[in-house]
C-alpha cells in the first residue's frame, strides 16, 4: 500500500474534514478526495461519512485507523533507522511549542547528549496541528504542547501548569489593555480563558504567535501582554517588566505527547528527563 494514502487518511482523521487536511498536506481538497477514493476502493470498504455535520469515520475507518498509524510509523521508523548519520545508533526527533523550548525543553538537550552520546538528535519547533500530525504520522517521537489530541498508539502525559500573568513596562499605566497591549496566541484553551476574562475587550492592536516576539516588541516599545512566568522571571528580576497587581491569572497546562508502544531506551531516557526538568519547574516559585 502507498503509505501515502495511509498519511492522508489519518489527515482527514486528524483535521476533522477533507478541507482542513488538503490545508496541512499542502495540496488540493480534490486531491484529497482522490486519495481516499482510491483507498476504499483499495480495501474495498468506505472509510468516512461526510454531511454537513463534518466527516466521521465509519466503522471500517475505525478499523484501519490502527493498521494505518503501524504503517506509517513503521515506515517512518525504517527511514530513520537507515538514515542515521555514521556513528550514531539512533535519531530521536523532539518537536514543542517555541515557548516551551525556550528555558525549559533547550535544557534537556545537553543533558541527553551527555546521558546518551550516540544518540542523534533532531529538534523541531511547531504549533499543536503540526506537532501532533508529526507524531500521529510517526515523523516525530516526543512532542510538548498545551493542547494535545488523544490518538490510539500516542500517550498523553501532563507535565506542569504554566502560570500566565500580565506584564507591563510601565507600571504607572492604568488602561493595560489598550493600544498597547499584545495579545499572543497561547492556543485555543488560553483564547477561551481570555474570552471569558476580558468579554468586553474589542481585540488587540498586535496579536503574535511566538512569546518572545512578544516579549521583544514590549521591551523595545513598551506594552503589556500575557506571558508564562517563566519567560518573563530574567525581565521581572531586572525591574524591566513588571506584573499587574491584582490582573487575572491563567493557568495553562503542559503536555507531553509520544509513542509508548515503541521499545526504545532513547524514548525513556528523554521522557524521563523531560519529567526531571517538569519536577523543577513546579518547585520553582511563581514570582
Amino acid at each position: 500500500m502507498d503509505t501515502e494514502l495511509a498519511r492522508t487518511f489519518l489527515a482527514v482523521v486528524a483535521a476533522g474534514s477533507f478541507v482542513s487536511a488538503a490545508e496541512r498536506l499542502h495540496v488540493t481538497q480534490s486531491t484529497v478526495s482522490a486519495r481516499i477514493h482510491s483507498l476504499e476502493e483499495m480495501l474495498g470498504a468506505r472509510l468516512f461519512v461526510r454531511n454537513k455535520a463534518g466527516t466521521f469515520l465509519t466503522p471500517s475507518g475505525r478499523r484501519f485507523e490502527a493498521h494505518a498509524l503501524v504503517l506509517v510509523r513503521t515506515v517512518e521508523r525504517l527511514r530513520q533507522d537507515v538514515g542515521i548519520a555514521e556513528g550514531f545508533e539512533y535519531t530521536l526527533t523532539v518537536g514543542a511549542r517555541f515557548g516551551l523550548w525556550d528555558r525549559f525543553l533547550i535544557y534537556m538537550l545537553p543533558i541527553l547528549r551527555d546521558r546518551l552520546p550516540n544518540i542523534a538528535v533532531h529538534a523541531e519547533m511547531g504549533f499543536e496541528p503540526d506537532l501532533m500530525q508529526s507524531l500521529i504520522d510517526g515523523r516525530m517521537d516526543i512532542g510538548l504542547m498545551f493542547t494535545p489530541q488523544n490518538r490510539p498508539g500516542l500517550r498523553v502525559e501532563h507535565l506542569f501548569d504554566e502560570s500566565l500573568v500580565l506584564v507591563t513596562s510601565d507600571p504607572n499605566e492604568q488602561r493595560f489593555l489598550d493600544k498597547g497591549y499584545i495579545y499572543v496566541d497561547w492556543g485555543p484553551e488560553f483564547y477561551a480563558k481570555h474570552r471569558a476574562s476580558f468579554p468586553e475587550f474589542s481585540g488587540p492592536a498586535m496579536t503574535v504567535g511566538i512569546g518572545w516576539l512578544g516579549i521583544a516588541q514590549i521591551m523595545n516599545h513598551g506594552g503589556s501582554g500575557y506571558f508564562p512566568v517563566r519567560l518573563v522571571r530574567p525581565h521581572l528580576d531586572a525591574k524591566k517588566l513588571f506584573v499587574v497587581e491584582g490582573a487575572e491569572e491563567f493557568s495553562l497546562p503542559a503536555y507531553m505527547v509520544y509513542n509508548n508502544a515503541i521499545e526504545e531506551r532513547a524514548l525513556d531516557v528523554a521522557t524521563q528527563i523531560i519529567r526531571e526538568l517538569a519536577l523543577n519547574q513546579q518547585e520553582t516559585p511563581a514570582y
